[in-house]
């Protein structure tokens, strides 16, 4: 890394402040990025409109994927920023309360996936990022972007103060999620929306309760259930449930109720909900993932349904190949993989929509009143625990590992950087 990366310029055209990237989101996609970034020299400024401490404790996704895991090795960060445990590679599935053990482990060499819960995720790279003198602003109000197709962009935010600030910037990177400020910057007509609601509702709870031995999922006549670790000491729990449901159609008695119900265990062990959550399952893809000097990473360009967990590896990807391509610019002046970054991004991002879309439909359908869907349903479940090719698949998928297993090299660090200012 080096040292100078995080310093910035006055650009006297505008007396905005000069940087290479603006990133806006600290969640994973903008972390991650940013660390990547900065690991590579390039100057980047993080703005983040929620404060440090919400950032940290939001509660999402739990597994970082095998495929990513490498991803930060490659880069020489997996030890400073993964949390959590290596995940053993068996997910147990009961159809109608009988248990079939399926491995994700592909047969390849390296890393494996870990359970590390997104916050924690967040909490490393922030350290990370920080410690290494990152530019990192919290509380950052009415965040706007201007001339993405021009020269330069400018990104103009107020403190908590009300002070303005402005920011001219090379790239901006949108990791704001699906309701940030990022996509609605787009004009009207630049994207296409591809959209699919499931028609489905999950109850989300978060317990303080014995996590499983292996995560979970269960599907049968009642409904599907799912259970994951959370740590030594809790447990993420997903209930099906009508999608206009609310927590408070929910009271804990019934959750413990459903869960042994649909897990297929009487003697499932409780503890104390901090949690409680209904979120529709839907899908959805903005295409390009690219305006001007914008890009979307993450939520903020797609939405994946859960099931197979890959929102957030999606999002990790993202920054990972848009980390390289800003790179490749800012020594090289070499922009064809900013030029292809849109196109690389959504060949993956359609790849994990049709494993979730799969996963969600087959483990749904196998519990549903239709008994055509529901036998449809079954034989695609009989021929995941029988067929070894069906299994080298699904394997695959889950790790989101190519057929290769390899790793993209990362070069070492490279010269000063920030003496370019972003001109």
């Amino acid at each position: 890394m080096v040292e100078e990366a995080s310093q910035l310029q006055v650009d006297p055209a505008s007396a905005a402040v000069s940087t290479t990237v603006v990133v806006i989101g600290a969640g994973p996609a903008g972390m991650t990025l940013a660390t990547l970034l900065q690991h590579s020299g390039v100057p980047c400024v993080v703005l983040e409109r929620r404060s440090r401490e919400h950032v940290a404790q939001r509660q999402r996704a739990g597994i970082v994927e095998t495929r990513a895991v490498r991803m930060f090795d490659s880069w020489g960060l997996a030890d400073r920023v993964l949390g959590g445990i290596p995940y053993d590679g068996i997910l147990e599935i009961r159809v109608d309360g009988r248990s079939h053990l399926v491995s994700d482990r592909d047969g390849s060499d390296g890393p494996v996936a870990r359970l590390c819960p997104q916050q924690v995720l967040v909490q490393k790279l922030t350290e990370t990022f920080l410690e290494g003198g990152g530019d990192l602003r919290f509380e950052a109000a009415d965040v706007s972007l201007h001339d993405l197709t021009g020269d330069r962009a400018t990104v103009r935010y107020r403190t908590p103060d009300g002070t303005p600030h402005a920011l001219a910037c090379d790239f901006v990177a949108g990791c704001d999620g699906d309701r940030g400020v990022s996509r609605t910057a787009v004009p009207d007509g630049v994207l296409t929306a591809h959209a699919f609601d499931h028609g489905i509702g999950w109850l989300t709870v978060l317990a303080d309760a014995p996590p499983p031995a292996h995560p979970l999922l269960a599907t049968g006549p009642h409904g599907f259930a799912a259970h994951f670790p959370r740590g030594p000491h809790a447990s993420r729990y997903y209930l099906q449930c009508p999608p206009d449901d609310t927590p408070d159609d929910w009271p804990e008695q019934r959750v413990w109720d459903t869960l042994r119900t649909r897990l297929g265990d009487p003697a499932l062990g409780s503890g104390p909900i901090t949690d409680r959550e209904v979120f529709r399952l839907r899908s959805l893809v903005h295409d390009p993932m690219r305006h001007g000097r914008l890009f979307l990473v993450g939520d903020a360009a797609h939405i994946v349904s859960p099931m197979g967990g890959k929102g957030m590896n999606l999002a990790l990807y993202d920054a990972d190949l848009l980390a390289r391509a800003v790179r490749d610019f800012v020594r090289d002046g070499d922009d064809s993989a900013l030029d292809t970054y849109s196109a690389r991004c959504l060949r993956r991002v359609w790849n994990d929509q049709e494993f979730s879309h799969w996963l969600t439909r087959t483990l749904h359908d196998a519990g549903d009143a239709d008994p055509f869907l529901r036998h449809l349903a079954l034989a695609r479940l009989d021929r995941l625990f029988h067929s070894p090719a069906a299994a080298r698949a699904f394997a695959e998928l889950m790790t989101g590992l190519d057929p290769s297993g390899g790793a993209v090299p990362v070069l070492e660090p490279f010269g000063d950087l920030s003496a370019r200012g972003g001109d």
